[in-house]
């Protein structure tokens, strides 16, 4: 590879992020697979620690002006050199028409900082690539017109959800300089996302597992009724993962079960959340880990017994996709509690793979308590994910057909 002058450029929101391990996953295994490429980044990173995964790419980083006042020389100098290019304003007028629509200063900014970005990209870039739908996708947008180079990205989950209609639409047409094609993570989302295309293709590409990364399942001792029963979640205290419907669900558990939850994650409800455990008289009971890197949440996966996500819709419409959790939490055969919300049901048929259950407080409890009186329940439901995670759910198909698209999309300059 040649660290000079790589033919893609990788747009992210920021770099390294630990809720994004998918996207580590994703980039590290299309280095590994010989597509040369820089991120790109919208933003410096926030978290304190890394995953092992960040460790592993070789790519350079480069950081965009997070706001653009931070950086007024730069991104002056990237504006004037864009006027002196034909580019420039059919760009322009695009962003000019987006504004109207959306007036905001963080649409100044995706344009501001998509002017940077196609005055400091390398002379052979020949193609752009954006994860996330939304923001990343809107710089990327922009910077493909600036630079009249096709552009293509990935699609979660809040970015599909909550973005206006008119946005995908027109990133999802070449007529209004959308994505020369797209991939999603769900059946659900590519299923939505088509819908809205005039001719842009959307793929499913699940993210799967690179089953590399993870120990073998441990050898579970069989647990009695009466035994302490051990509760994990993964997942950021925000209002789609649904974890004050999960805090309303344990206070209801019975007085004799003598159970423990363990959740790891930041999130800007985390005050709320602590706060209503107390109220609920749960706080001796759960342990708040907060963000921990991928070791660490394997180490609690495999001293656990359960594992819950109660996701459900947001007021705005923001939902999960198919969370990665779930996944991980099969590869080490521990039971999985959630809810039939998106792309859930695609990975997890409720009574087969797991429970899904209702996200009403009592529905969860009973769930759980079902779980934790029945020695057989959950081994079975774990060996029933764990090989399906093996037999449908692993990484590399998506590399492979991802990295045949970016390949192709490089070549139509």
């Amino acid at each position: 590879m040649t660290r000079t002058s790589p033919r893609l450029a990788i747009a992210v929101k920021g770099w390294p992020r630990l809720s994004e391990t998918f996207i580590a996953q994703e980039l590290v295994a299309l280095e590994e697979a010989g597509i040369d490429f820089a991120i790109w980044s919208l933003r410096h990173p926030t978290d304190t620690k890394t995953h092992p995964l960040h460790d592993r790419l070789n790519a350079r980083v480069h950081y965009l002006p997070e706001y653009l006042h931070q950086e007024p020389v730069r991104v002056l100098r990237a504006i004037f050199a864009a006027l002196g290019t034909r580019t420039f304003w059919p760009a322009l007028a695009q962003f000019l028409r987006d504004l109207k629509r959306d007036r905001n200063r963080n649409r100044v900014r995706r344009f501001g900082q998509a002017c940077v970005m196609a005055r400091e990209l390398p002379e052979g870039t020949a193609a752009l690539y954006a994860h996330f739908l939304h923001t990343p996708a809107s710089v990327t947008r922009y910077t493909s017109m600036l630079r009249g180079v096709p552009w293509s990205f990935s699609a979660h989950a809040k970015d599909i959800w909550t973005s206006p209609e008119w946005e995908l639409r027109e990133k999802l047409s070449p007529e209004t300089a959308g994505a020369h094609f797209g991939a999603t993570c769900t059946a659900f989302g590519a299923e939505h996302l088509n819908d809205l295309s005039s001719g842009t293709p959307v793929d499913l590409v699940y993210h799967g597992l690179d089953l590399s990364r993870f120990p073998d399942p441990p050898a579970r001792a069989a647990r009695a009724p009466g035994d302490p029963f051990r509760m994990v979640s993964v997942g950021r205290l925000v209002e789609k993962k649904g974890f004050d419907r999960l805090l309303e669900a344990l206070a209801l558990l019975p007085q004799d079960l003598d159970w423990h939850w363990v959740h790891i994650g930041g999130g800007a409800l985390k005050r709320e959340m602590e706060g209503h455990a107390e109220r609920l008289g749960l706080t001796g009971r759960i342990t708040w880990r907060g963000a921990c890197d991928q070791p660490e949440v394997i180490d609690a996966m495999r001293a656990a017994d359960l594992f819950v996500l109660p996701s459900r819709v947001a007021a705005d419409g923001d939902r999960d996709g198919l969370p990665n959790v779930l996944m991980e939490a099969a590869s080490q055969k521990l039971p999985i509690l959630s809810t039939p919300v998106s792309a859930i049901p695609e990975f997890i048929d409720t009574g087969v793979h797991g429970i899904l259950s209702d996200d009403a407080p009592a529905a969860l409890a009973q769930a759980i308590g079902d779980v934790a009186t029945d020695p057989a329940l959950g081994p079975r439901l774990a060996d029933a994910a764990h090989a399906r995670l093996h037999a449908e759910f692993t990484m590399q198909p998506g590399i492979n057909h991802l990295a045949k698209r970016l390949r192709a999309l490089m070549e139509t300059v």
